[in-house]
């Protein structure tokens, strides 16, 4: 089986300044979830960045692989129309666009990018609301503009939302479960388990157990100093919480 995503030896910085990812090695195959774990500043963010293309970053030296293709090549809507999709930590709020404008116009372009049949307004607003439904999404909401004036729960839904109506082949959840309560995530992790599949995979950014209790991961990374330092299974998340990262920053040191 080839692998989804390989990161080899990757090294990147802010541009022009820290160097942040350092040497990072990871293959995730077809089916897994992957969950990165590890304490502020140690580099996760930047890795989701780059791999989703977000400018500001510069590779210095390295491979990723997505799918066979190199990814690093791919401008952000392209890493996206391969089926590349960015959880962000904080999602942004796009005023004057509303919800159903702005997946209207994603989800078809998508869809043209891999030759595929474009959906009507009237098939688009059935399959949104089917899905907002099991995400508790207020019908309301969608003519709302995009995240103005959501609440934290409300703006990580409506990103589930967007990641199941696009059904990417990889998903990066870059602290997915920020700013919820114990009610909305159990809504979020619902949904983002309702993808998972035999040829989806998902990488998990987070520094708590508590997410992993609901998006029960294959392999836990230990993430430090820009890279993987500890490997292991679901059970390591309970391990870190108990202990902390102390021990893999020294190793990583």
């Amino acid at each position: 089986m080839a692998p989804l995503l390989e990161i080899k030896d990757l090294h990147a910085e802010i541009t022009g300044g820290r160097k942040i990812i350092n040497g990072m090695n990871l293959v995730i195959n077809p089916g897994e979830v992957h969950a990165i774990m590890g304490p502020n500043g140690a580099g996760k963010s930047t890795l989701s960045y780059v791999l989703s293309g977000k400018p500001g970053y510069e590779i210095t030296s390295g491979e990723v692989l997505f799918r066979g293709q190199d990814l690093l090549a791919f401008s952000p809507d392209e890493r996206a129309a391969a089926g590349m999709f960015l959880c962000f930590q904080y999602p942004l709020e796009i005023p004057g666009v509303s919800n159903m404008a702005f997946l209207h116009t994603a989800l078809n372009s998508q869809r043209r990018r891999r030759g595929g049949v474009e959906l009507t307004s009237p098939e688009l607003l059935r399959k949104v609301r089917e899905l907002g439904r099991q995400l508790g999404i207020d019908p309301d909401m969608l003519k709302r503009p995009v995240n103005v004036g959501f609440s934290g729960g409300e703006k990580k839904r409506n990103e589930t939302l967007q990641m199941m109506l696009l059904e990417p082949y990889m998903c990066v959840l870059d602290e997915a479960d920020s700013g919820l309560d114990i009610d909305a995530m159990k809504v979020v992790a619902a949904g983002v388990n309702a993808l998972r599949s035999a040829e989806r995979s998902m990488l998990v950014i987070t520094h708590y157990q508590r997410l992993l209790d609901y998006i029960v991961p294959d392999v836990v990374h230990v993430f430090a100093a820009g890279r993987i330092v500890h490997t292991g299974g679901k059970e390591l998340a309970l391990e870190l919480e108990a202990t902390g990262y102390a021990q893999y920053q020294n190793e990583a040191a």
